[in-house]
Formats: C-alpha cells, structure tokens, sequence
C-alpha cells in the first residue's frame, strides 16, 4: 500500500476513534496489524496532538467561561473538580511509570477490553435510563473519571473516554452530555501532559527514523478528522444513547478472539 495512503489511513482511525468510546490505541494496534505498518512513536505522539487541539479548539469557549468566571462559587467548584481529576491522573500516572508498567503490544487483550468495555457501556446505559437526570458532577465522580483515565491508560481497547464518560454515569452524572463534556474537558490536560511526557522521553532517543513529511500529515488529517468526529458526537448524544458503540466493541472483541491466534 503506497505510504501517503497509510499516513492518511491512520490519521483518519486516530481521528475517529481518540474521542468516540471504542478505543484509538487499540484500533490502531489492530491497524498495524492487519497491515497499515508499524509506526514510531512520535508519530503516533503527534497525530494523538492533532486529535487533542481539535476538541481543544471545540471547547475553548467552554474553558474561556470557566477560567473567567472563577469567582463565581459554581464556575470555581467545576474548574476544582477538573483539577483534581487532573491530579489523581497525573499522580497515579507516575506511580505506574515508576513502576514500570508497559502497554501489551497483542490484541488479544484489546479484544477483550473491548468485550468488556462494551458491556460497561450497556451498564451505564441501562441504569441512567432509570434514574432522573442529574447533570452536577459531583466529588465523588471527579475521583472515580481520575481513576478512570489511568485504568484506559493501562489497558489498551479501554478507551479513555469511553472510561471516564460511563464511569461518571454509574458514578452518578447520568446526563450523556455533562458526563461527556466533563471527560473531554478532564481529557484536555490530561492528553497534553501525557504526549509531552511521551515526547520528552522520545527526544532522549533521537527523533530519526520517521519522515517529518509524515508526522506532518498525520497531524494534519487527525485533527481535522477529530473536529468533524467531535461535533458530530455532541449532536448525537442530545438524543441518541450510547449503545451502538457498545454493540460495535462487543462485535470487534469478539471477531478479534475468534480470528486472531492467541499472542498476536
């Protein structure tokens, strides 16, 4: 397959799946996989970036609000809660780097992070359909979307905002669109931190190896993938329930189980 159609392949995939609830690490492990070819990391760093100014530049209205409206008691709780989400990710984050802790590189345990993920959707989904909805993310919730993230970032095929958006529903945030929008926005610094990180310790490498041309255009088709992707979200969940993208995991992790050999 000629290479500029793989670079824009991937940037698509990172683009779709970075913020739907299906995973973008796995997808694109299963990519590699079936063919797309293995990529450096920095690449993989940088069109994760483009997917991240994209809801960046979608919700810096919202992120204008809060920061100027931190003397209002209720803008200054939300911008607390954000915080410390932040913190308990960055937090337990270098408890597993200092422990070493690596991601698997087989798909076998994407598939069945997907399987198991989208039951978890199926979860949150049928318990916020009986209960009134409640839009305040409260304490409680702000501790276990910070938890979330990490356990994502453990387990490929997660998804981190599948983990954080349905943890904050069964945690007591059952409107979709809070819950989401407090994911994406946990999700903001959470993302630019981790890519910084990655890339810090990618320069004590060296960057060679992975065509600048590349990268370039990666970023490029990531982050306008990921505007389109994100704003046709916001608009689904207004009326739409989450369960096709569970019904999508359970599929994939399933026909992954059954194709792929054990260890590949």
């Amino acid at each position: 397959m000629n290479n500029l159609l793989q670079v824009v392949l991937l940037g698509i995939i990172e683009g779709v799946t970075e913020f739907l609830p299906i995973s973008s690490t796995g997808h694109l492990l299963i990519a590699e996989r079936l063919g797309l070819g293995r990529r450096s990391e920095l690449f993989n760093i940088v069109i994760q970036a483009g997917a991240i100014l994209a809801v960046t530049v979608i919700y810096w209205p919202r992120i204008s609000s809060i920061v100027r409206g931190l003397r209002d008691p209720e803008q200054r709780g939300y911008a607390l809660k954000l915080a410390l989400a932040f913190v308990i990710t960055a937090g337990l984050g270098l408890v597993v780097a200092k422990l070493g802790v690596e991601l698997p590189e087989t798909v076998t345990p994407i598939a069945w992070a997907l399987v198991v993920g989208g039951f978890w959707i199926l979860l949150a989904e049928w318990l916020a359909a009986r209960q009134a909805e409640q839009t305040e993310v409260t304490w409680l919730v702000t501790v276990v979307v910070g938890v979330a993230q990490i356990v994502a970032g453990i387990f490929p095929g997660t998804s981190r905002s599948g983990a954080t958006i349905f943890a904050a529903m069964l945690a007591g945030t059952s409107s979709r669109r809070a819950a989401t929008e407090f994911s994406f926005l946990v999700g903001i610094p959470t993302m630019y931190a981790a890519s910084g990180y990655a890339l810090l310790k990618q320069s004590k490498h060296g960057f060679d190896g992975e065509p600048w041309s590349d990268v370039a255009v990666g970023f490029v088709v990531s982050m306008v993938t990921a505007f389109i992707v994100i704003k046709w979200l916001l608009r689904y969940i207004q009326t739409h329930r989450f369960t096709p993208f569970a019904y999508y995991r359970i599929v994939l992790g399933v026909a992954l189980l059954w194709l792929l050999p054990s260890g590949s």
